[in-house]
């Protein structure tokens, strides 16, 4: 498992804005990917989508590296973020734009 947490970490240190999430950002399988994509893609957030449904091992290792038991997770600056119900609720309150801008992290959309 260490191999798979050093890839991981190596993937959110290497990117700034990482989502590990089921699907691609082209095409989300679940709706909570899919939920967050829309999110990021509305900001303008340039970012790197890792699908999880691709590799058993990174499934279950980002659940393990983050001690977070679902997906999709969101990393910024190399810090874990939240899934789906807490990225959501940052972009409703502000809060989300506000930490990408607070990280340095480039927004093109409709702030």
């Amino acid at each position: 498992m260490s191999g798979i947490h050093d890839f991981i970490g190596n993937e959110v240190k290497t990117n700034d804005v990482v989502l590990f999430m089921k699907g691609t950002p082209q095409f989300p399988q679940c709706g909570f990917s899919g939920q967050v994509v829309q999110i990021l893609d509305y900001l303008g957030v340039d970012y790197k989508g890792v699908n999880v449904l691709a590799d058993a091992e990174i499934r279950q290792g980002i659940k393990d590296f983050s001690n977070w038991p679902t997906i999709p997770q969101l990393y910024v600056k190399g810090e874990f973020v939240g899934g789906c119900d807490i990225i959501r609720e940052m972009f409703q309150s502000g809060e989300l734009l506000t930490h990408f801008q607070e990280q340095g992290v480039s927004v093109r959309g409709a702030a």
